[in-house]
């Protein structure tokens, strides 16, 4: 598939074969999915890959972030405050928090999904004069947010397509929700929209992604940005699972479902609402 295929505010997608690379750090490399730029409002996602020992230096940024491990641990640090995050594990940074990320788990490099509620992600670097301490879990007592994967609630949307939530309001963010999702061979979404952008990437297995009557086949982290009110499902019509991570451009999800011409046919007249979630 192409790198990026986009019109306008129609949906664009990334290809996690051919990203491009922006050196951060020493060892650190970023790789945007979806982002202005590329057409994305209100979000933006990425990948952060930190080689073996490689540090990214304390920063902070103007807007909520969300880190999550696609492979391996890294030590995620706020404020000295360090935490072990590990394989789809969903640390959130609040907005002006001092925070930097170690590779020193791994042998191995270990990429990070990460997502911020600006479609124009900055940072600006900072003194770190902070004392480390060792922490496993957050609490009330601190303002960051770490979502142990393992122990998220699971619920099913439709037959066969469970789902995560690793970040939301209620657990902190502002502007950006998102989780994980798991489809069985033959699973799908309804027909649907959401009210603000959505960023989709494929984390495992292979997808195929309608939307508005195109189709785009999807895996190995290949990414959808689906512009808000724009009609999209997710189908798995391999014979093994299939995974994704998913980014909203709000705060809590919402979506409104839609009949399944409006994806499978590209005809305004037939977006006829179904009911709202």
């Amino acid at each position: 598939m192409n790198s990026i295929q986009k019109q306008g505010r129609l949906e664009f997608i990334t290809s996690g074969d051919s990203l491009s690379k922006v050196d951060l750090a020493d060892g650190v490399h970023f790789s945007p999915l979806a982002i202005g730029e590329m057409g994305a409002q209100g979000l933006a996602t990425g990948m952060a890959t930190l080689q073996p020992k490689a540090t990214l230096p304390a920063h902070v940024h103007p807007v909520s972030e969300v880190i999550v491990p696609l492979s391996g641990a890294v030590h995620i640090f706020a404020e000295g405050r360090r935490y072990r995050v590990g394989k789809y594990d969903a640390f959130h940074v609040p907005a002006g928090l001092s925070h930097w990320i170690q590779n020193d788990l791994s042998d191995e490099p270990v990429s990070c999904f990460v997502s911020f509620a600006t479609d124009r992600p900055s940072r600006e670097w900072v003194e770190n004069n902070f004392a480390v301490k060792d922490c496993f879990e957050t609490d009330s007592n601190v303002v960051e947010h770490l979502t142990r994967f393992q122990s998220a609630p699971t619920y099913e949307l439709s037959s066969g397509a469970l789902f995560r939530d690793l970040f939301a309001s209620r657990f902190g963010s502002q502007g950006i929700c998102g989780g994980y999702g798991i489809f069985q061979p033959g699973a799908s979404l309804p027909c649907h929209v959401h009210g603000f952008d959505e960023s989709i990437t494929i984390v495992e297995g292979n997808a195929i992604c309608q939307v508005a009557g195109r189709e785009y086949p999807l895996s190995n982290c290949d990414t959808a940005c689906i512009p808000r009110e724009r009609p999209h499902r997710f189908i798995n019509r391999s014979e093994n699972p299939m995974a994704m991570l998913w980014v909203y451009a709000g705060d809590e999800s919402d979506r409104t479902e839609l009949e399944q011409c409006c994806c499978e046919e590209c005809h305004p007249e037939n977006q006829h609402m179904v009911k709202a979630l």
